[in-house]
């Protein structure tokens, strides 16, 4: 098929890269040009405007940052909307808010497009490896008709309902990722802090209940004093601003969620916006005191 894919960081580039694997052709879109040269490398066509990527494409894939950024690319001035084809179809892939999936598949769909919100879950490794967790809304025979694209790029594809089931997925995935990051947080710096060896301890934790992904991805970071990005926190902070938006609106309340954004909110503030959510670690050392040796 024709393809287009806009926004190439850290996630999207080897997505982009492992649906041309399988033969696509692909149009590529990059606000950086040096972010595109790898598929362009690999036989990518640049275009200079997201118009220019939905002329060339029967699929459009998005993994752009914020709900700011896809508004701009889809309905801003050259976006896609200006020259996207009917009957074709916006995948979009970040972390946005589900009320602006929404609203972008309506405008979409007055011109003969159809749109999937179908964020993804796994990291930069599994982005690498096409081992995706990939969570759809939109129409059930859209999914289906894009279900063999998503397989390029997943291996765990639900289809969660209409638009902006996939977002509101996502919203409740990371909900749950924060706040284990968090749990991780406290149970490895309780550790150092009592004189254990906090890579030890975290090597017997994943073999009992609390073992978890995230003991095993941010738990090895944080045991290791391993820093540098995965996934950066300020994405994560902008995450959990929309978990708790949503929760304001459904009349939910999230105690741990909003804990866990005053710390996160606290990592940002000491300089570690672009560095990983195991930086989280060292806010939660910050809370400790000197301990007393008594008289």
């Amino acid at each position: 098929m024709k393809l287009g894919f806009i926004g190439l960081g850290v996630m999207g580039r080897p997505m982009a890269l492992n649906l041309m694997k399988h033969g696509h052709d692909m149009a590529v879109y990059a606000r950086r040009a040096e972010a595109a040269r790898p598929l362009v490398d690999a036989g990518a066509r640049p275009c200079a405007t997201p118009a220019d990527v939905a002329a060339a494409s029967e699929v459009v894939f998005t993994m752009v940052t914020a709900s700011s950024d896809l508004e701009q690319v889809v309905l801003g001035d050259h976006g896609v909307m200006d020259a996207a084809a009917r009957g074709s179809v916006l995948v979009d892939m970040e972390t946005i808010e589900p009320a602006v999936a929404r609203r972008i598949a309506l405008r979409l769909k007055e011109k003969g497009v159809d749109m999937l919100d179908a964020p993804v879950s796994g990291g930069p490794a599994a982005a690498e490896q096409a081992s995706l967790s990939i969570m759809a809304g939109g129409d059930d025979q859209v999914f289906e008709r894009m279900k063999p694209l998503l397989a390029c790029l997943g291996k765990t594809i639900v289809h969660m309902g209409p638009s902006g089931a996939g977002q509101m997925t996502k919203v409740c995935n990371q909900l749950a990722l924060l706040v284990t990051a968090q749990g991780t947080a406290e149970a490895l710096t309780l550790a150092r802090r009592a004189g254990l060896d906090p890579v030890r301890v975290r090597e017997v934790m994943l073999a009992g209940l609390a073992g978890s992904r995230v003991m095993e991805l941010f738990g090895q970071r944080m045991a290791t004093r391993d820093f540098a990005a995965g996934i950066e926190t300020r994405l994560y902070h902008k995450d959990l601003a929309i978990a708790l938006a949503v929760a304001h609106e459904l009349g939910q309340g999230l105690p741990a969620a909003s804990l866990v954004m005053q710390h996160v909110n606290a990592a940002v503030g000491a300089g570690d916006a672009r560095g990983d959510l195991s930086s989280i670690l060292k806010v939660v050392e910050r809370l400790g005191t000197p301990p007393s040796h008594g008289s």
